[in-house]
């Protein structure tokens, strides 16, 4: 009789509908994922496209990208929920692609530079409302479901990112690798007009602010300008320095506008969350090493080891597919044991692949034996490291603040990004490279790997004891 009295459960159903507008917004995600890594692919290429051009020049088609991502990705999310999430999926979209074109049609560096911005703005737009649009589709109960597969749609574009870039810019030109983007993007245009349904969130006003976006844009555009530039002839190593120093204090003038402004680019107070804090700091010396440490495989690969486009974007595939099924599993570790131990032990094993890069490949190419054993740890480490920083960033913020709290982590990182790729181009843009250009970029990277473990200790996300560490 125990039985007629228990409560009934009713099985909750993901309808087909779902999954369609999953397809739809990991299409656009997809391409904007395997868009990210092409200008590492293709760099030397498009370099050699315009030979008037310098490489610290065509650096910031890589770094404007970034810098603008990181600006207004924040605010983005507020301007798809209030003017409509499918309408602004579709707006940034369309950008996208019509970017895309601009990029590969590019008669010179500066409309390249100029084209990638926009692409970014694109691809701010419709990042935050396609996962807006898949969660509004799931039902609340599986929606952990929806956020796995998501972050897979994300890791595997990146994992597959180099060797696809690669391959079309070996076959058709760099070019393509922007053009592949229209066919794709118009697909999914097509597509969202007939399955997305419109959705909002209320909101009484939204003011941008758009002094904070420039206070960021200028402050990190200003210290990626002095560390790109530093080998220059036409500046003085004081007046470089003088232009970092200046970037970091138009960062840090976000702090007395943020106080005064009602409605400032985030809240100041979100980093009185320890764990927040750190897993963002975290977050940027990670970026900042694992830049350096992708851009100088595809220098390695074509300047050291001589081999053509397709076979260097192989040669660094195995490493990022490693990521996927490590971070499926690190998911799982961290429901049990919290974040600190997989980002510490991740922090260095990354330091480990670093250090074995510096001291094992050589000059004669032995793939099976210098390289890939390094690629493989490199691939578990950041596997344990990425995905860890992500959900440890927002692990203790109220549901509020989930959006915005993973809003700034990504562009912290984007942030690292851009002071990576800086760091790259200085040491390794140059038409002669030998082995040893390649010392202080791994050295840099085993100690931004280091202290990126450091920074980890503080994080405390354990299921029993963050509880009574708040």
């Amino acid at each position: 009789m125990k039985s007629l009295t228990q409560t009934y459960v009713p099985v909750v159903k993901i309808a087909p509908s779902a999954w369609q507008v999953f397809a739809v917004a990991s299409i656009a995600i997809f391409m904007a994922s395997l868009d990210s890594t092409i200008l590492y692919a293709g760099f030397n290429n498009i370099l050699n496209s315009f030979p008037n051009s310098k490489a610290t020049d065509l650096s910031w088609a890589m770094t404007g990208y970034s810098i603008v991502y990181a600006a207004m990705l924040i605010p983005a999310g507020g301007v798809a929920d209030k003017y409509g999430r499918k309408k602004i999926f579709m707006l940034g979209t369309l950008l996208f692609i019509s970017a895309s074109f601009a990029c590969g049609a590019s008669p010179s560096v500066f409309w390249l530079i100029v084209a990638r911005v926009f692409q970014s703005i694109g691809a701010c737009l419709l990042t935050p409302a396609a996962l807006a649009l898949v969660l509004d589709a799931f039902p609340k109960e599986k929606r952990m479901i929806a956020m796995g597969a998501w972050g897979a749609v994300g890791a595997l574009a990146a994992a597959l990112g180099p060797g696809i870039g690669s391959y079309i810019i070996d076959v058709g030109g760099w070019e393509w690798a922007f053009f592949i983007n229209v066919p794709i993007g118009l697909l999914c245009i097509w597509q969202s007009s007939k399955i997305l349904h419109e959705s909002t969130q209320p909101r009484d006003k939204m003011r941008m602010d758009w002094i904070g976006m420039f206070q960021l844009i200028i402050g990190v555009g200003a210290i990626a300008f002095g560390i790109v530039e530093m080998k220059s002839a036409d500046w003085d190593h004081l007046e470089l320095i003088g232009i970092i120093v200046l970037g970091f204090a138009i960062i840090l003038s976000y702090i007395p506008w943020a106080k005064f402004n009602p409605e400032p680019l985030f809240e100041l107070s979100l980093f009185k969350n320890k764990t927040f804090m750190y897993a963002n700091l975290a977050g940027i010396t990670f970026a900042i090493a694992f830049s350096i440490m992708f851009f100088s495989f595809f220098f390695w690969m074509k300047n050291i080891w001589h081999l053509n486009q397709t076979l260097a974007g192989a040669a660094i595939m195995p490493g990022p597919l490693t990521v996927v099924p490590t971070a499926i599993l690190s998911g799982r570790i961290v429901s049990k044991i919290g974040h600190r131990p997989l980002l510490v032990t991740g922090s260095f094993l990354f330091a480990l692949s670093g250090l074995w890069f510096l001291l094992i490949p050589d000059a004669n190419p032995n793939y099976l034996r210098d390289w890939l054993p390094g690629l493989l740890l490199n691939g578990i480490s950041i596997g344990l490291v990425m995905p860890s920083l992500s959900s440890a960033a927002v692990y203790g913020l109220p549901p509020k603040d989930y959006a915005v709290g993973s809003a700034i982590n990504q562009a912290m990182r984007q942030i690292g990004t851009v002071i990576g790729v800086s760091i790259a181009v200085l040491f390794l843009a140059k038409s002669q490279l030998q082995i040893a250009d390649f010392k202080p970029t791994y050295l840099i990277h085993i100690g931004l790997a280091l202290m990126t473990a450091m920074l980890c200790i503080p994080i405390n996300t354990h299921p029993k004891q963050s509880s009574k560490a708040k």
